[in-house]
């Protein structure tokens, strides 16, 4: 199926797409969008977990990665909303720059939905729309197929429980990618403690074969040896102000104990 322009074009429905298809976003990035995911990534366009995790390396491609399952959904699921956020606005639409590119390997010219800044139209009606950094303007959207947070360990708390509930009526899936920064926040806590429901992946800089280690030698001798752990090998580690690691706290807590109650 191939659309040019958004005149006199018939709407698709779901029939549209063999399941094959519409399942399969490792195969259409190959011999839609003209990707060479690798492994990992391709364990990440098959995946069709509802929750996800991405705790990967500076530069391993999650943005490229995820932008091709934005558009796969897009493409393969007619009046489907994707949702994109981030820090900042600017990341937003650096991230629907890269779906863009790919928009036009299926030969659709990029259009805005005439609603939103930062957004992509395609003709069966989906929608990409990118956000700005901040929680009191993302309201207001609703049966969203999929939300995709980059960098989510720099997104806001409030951003992030914003942005949930508008799943609920779609019954969307939800993406975080990032590399950690430091103990804390919802990126943290989810890859820690978030329970079966995710699907969690990591891949440090050096099982990463387009990271060369002459580049990480580099790397480690320009930064702290905290700094290069959280950027290039995925460790959540703390910012050096606590007097005790995060990590003997949790241990030293007995669930067993009942909480005090105060009048």
């Amino acid at each position: 199926m191939n659309w040019q322009t958004f005149d006199d074009v018939r709407l698709p429905t779901r029939g549209d797409f063999p399941a094959a298809v519409e399942n399969d976003a490792a195969s259409f990035a190959r011999n839609r969008l003209g990707l060479v995911p690798d492994a990992k990534q391709t364990e990440v366009l098959q995946s069709t977990a509802k929750r996800g995790i991405l705790n990967c390396s500076r530069q391993w491609g999650k943005s490229t990665v995820t932008a091709a399952k934005a558009v796969h959904r897009a493409y393969t699921r007619p009046e489907s909303l994707v949702l994109v956020a981030s820090p900042c606005e600017r990341q937003s639409a650096e991230f629907l720059r890269k779906a863009s590119v790919l928009v036009r390997k299926l030969h659709i010219r990029p259009r805005g939905d005439g609603d939103n800044a930062c957004s992509l139209l395609l003709p069966n009606g989906s929608r990409i729309v990118g956000l700005p950094g901040t929680e009191a303007t993302v309201r207001g959207f609703s049966a969203v197929s999929m939300i995709l947070i980059d960098e989510a360990a720099r997104v806001e708390d409030a951003l992030y429980m914003s942005l949930r509930p508008m799943l609920a009526v779609g019954d969307g899936d939800l993406w975080l990618m990032s590399t950690p920064r430091g103990q804390r926040g919802f990126f943290y806590e989810a890859w820690q403690g978030g329970g079966e429901d995710w699907m969690r992946l990591s891949v440090k800089a050096t099982e990463c074969e387009r990271i060369s280690p002459e580049f990480l030698d580099g790397e480690r001798a320009a930064m702290t040896e905290a700094w290069f752990q959280q950027e290039y090998m995925c460790e959540f580690r703390g910012d050096g102000t606590e007097v005790f690691p995060r990590e003997l706290l949790e241990a030293a807590l007995d669930e067993s104990i009942p909480e005090l109650q105060f009048d």
